[in-house]
């Protein structure tokens, strides 16, 4: 067959014959098998030139190398991450000062009316006292060094120079080995004492005289959270080194831990509103549930409700920013998640505790899921660096019936918490910092400035952990408890003896009158 010549274009118009080759079916097979053969060897042979010619370059063979340690960082490197850790902490500390107006609107929105301007009152002297004590004696007394009962100043701490830090004198520039400032780990601190000294006040709100008020809030601010608190926060306090050689209970293995403050502000702050509402008594006029009566209807729910949600808001500061630590990426984002499930777990359940078991049987109660998400937020407070999103919300829900089984008891009891102070940071504080043993999962250790260190990791029961975590914070939690119940029970029955108007309880006619009108002289609301 002849065929046109391809080159005819360029010149040549010779025409071409070519003869077509007819190809058996197992030559054809023979060809395709040798084609892909020799495909298949070269990939062979590219494979086995990447994994040894880099060895053979370098004059090693290829097995992996350990990798180097990273370098130090440089001075401007360490300056900017503790600008960054600073500046972190400072605005997490305003978030958690923001919880002020939360705690204000709770209560006024829980309480009666004619106790709204002593709430406000009240909380704004409370915040005043407490910056002021917690500057003069408090932060020294707490993170200072000391002994594992109390600390005054620094020593180690302060290059050892052992002069005391009272009144913010003598103190480094930056607080341990975290490289932020002093005072602004102070000012976060600060913010701390403060939603201590707010939650005493919500179960004694009705009937305490607001000069006695001033006497325990010294009292609380000044000395029995600061003091208590270094047990468990301070840099030798005798809680965080126990299970240690040479220390408390060493074969325990483990100290007391507790993140954010499930024990060291909300159970201090929960067991000393318990401590009040018992020496003070119920209200004029309070029925309990078993005489038949209940807790009085609250003042204005949406007020209430609102405070919740700003508090929910100010809990971002409280947790995470408990890190110190902006460089800690996963570890806060972490607990800003667990510390949301939990808040979801607790409002949830303390609503369907409400619906099916409660006094408004059949009806969703506005104010027991309100206590019910900040039962959550609570006690994930103390665990929330060291559990799963999942058990952030089976612990958070568990408190969510905590808190409906707290309020109950006190009914039952015949101890009158208009706001539910006692079940919420009490009850749910003590459960929160017992949860940590149960759910702590065993992927994560220590934070620090500069990132978690998860070498040594906390694992609880549930995690295959055995009991000695949990043993450690029943331990811990237990004595604060009982230290902070007998201490303030001892100051309130004193104020409680003073002569009026210094004594605790404020005299029948004023409670009668209502609080606004005999301790303030003014009305919350006007209606002209």
């Amino acid at each position: 067959m002849n065929f046109k010549n391809p080159f005819t274009a360029f010149g040549s118009n010779k025409p071409t014959a070519h003869a077509m080759v007819l190809l058996t079916t197992k030559e054809k097979w023979r060809i395709a098998l040798s084609k892909f053969a020799g495909k298949m060897l070269g990939l062979v042979v590219v494979v086995i030139a990447i994994k040894m010619l880099p060895g053979l370059l370098e004059g090693a063979t290829a097995h992996a190398q350990t990798p180097a340690a990273p370098p130090a960082p440089t001075a401007l490197e360490t300056n900017m991450m503790n600008t960054s850790n600073t500046i972190w902490t400072l605005v997490a500390a305003f978030l958690v000062f923001g919880m002020q107006p939360g705690f204000t609107f709770l209560e006024a929105g829980f309480a009666r009316r004619r106790e709204s301007v002593n709430i406000l009152a009240e909380c704004i002297f409370d915040t005043c006292i407490c910056g002021l004590l917690f500057y003069a004696v408090g932060y020294a007394f707490m993170f200072g060094q000391g002994n594992g009962f109390i600390g005054w100043g620094g020593g180690a701490l302060a290059g050892g120079d052992a002069k005391s830090w009272f009144f913010l004198q003598n103190c480094p520039d930056t607080y341990a080995g975290t490289g932020v400032p002093i005072l602004a780990h102070w000012i976060f601190q600060y913010a701390f004492a403060d939603t201590t000294s707010t939650v005493t006040s919500g179960a004694m709100i009705g009937r305490c005289g607001f000069r006695g008020d001033i006497l325990y809030s010294i009292g609380v601010t000044g000395f029995i959270y600061p003091i208590i608190g270094h047990w468990a926060w301070g840099p030798d306090g005798w809680l965080a080194l126990m299970g240690s050689a040479g220390h408390f209970l060493p074969t325990l293995g483990n100290g007391f831990r507790d993140f954010a403050g499930s024990t060291v502000v909300h159970t201090i702050g929960g067991i000393v509103s318990l401590a009040g509402a018992i020496v003070l008594g119920p209200r004029i006029g309070r029925v309990f549930k078993r005489d038949g009566g209940g807790m009085p209807p609250a003042n204005n729910l949406v007020v209430a409700a609102v405070g919740g949600f700003i508090l929910w808001f100010g809990w971002y500061g409280f947790n995470p920013g408990s890190t110190l630590s902006a460089i800690d990426m996963q570890g806060i984002g972490r607990v800003a998640a667990n510390t949301t499930l939990a808040a979801c777990g607790g409002g949830i359940v303390a609503m369907y505790m409400g619906l099916w078991f409660g006094a408004t049987k059949g009806k969703f109660d506005v104010g027991l899921a309100t206590n019910g998400f900040l039962a959550g937020l609570v006690a994930i407070t103390c665990p929330c660096y060291w559990v799963s999103p999942t058990g952030a919300i089976i612990l958070g829900a568990i408190a969510g019936v905590i808190v409906y089984l707290g309020i109950e008891l006190l009914e039952y009891l015949r101890i009158d918490d208009p706001i539910g102070a006692v079940p919420v940071h009490g009850f749910c504080g003590m459960w929160g910092t017992w949860s940590l043993g149960l759910f702590a999962c065993g992927k994560y250790g220590a934070t620090g400035p500069y990132g978690a260190d998860n070498s040594a990791p906390v694992t609880g029961l549930f995690y295959g952990g055995g009991t000695s975590v949990l043993q450690a914070q029943l331990v811990g939690n237990l004595i604060i408890v009982g230290a902070t119940l007998v201490v303030s029970l001892i100051m309130f029955y004193a104020i409680n003896a003073l002569p009026h108007p210094w004594k605790l309880r404020v005299e029948k006619e004023g409670e009668e009158m209502g609080l606004d009108l005999f301790e303030h002289g003014v009305d919350a609301y006007s209606f002209e």
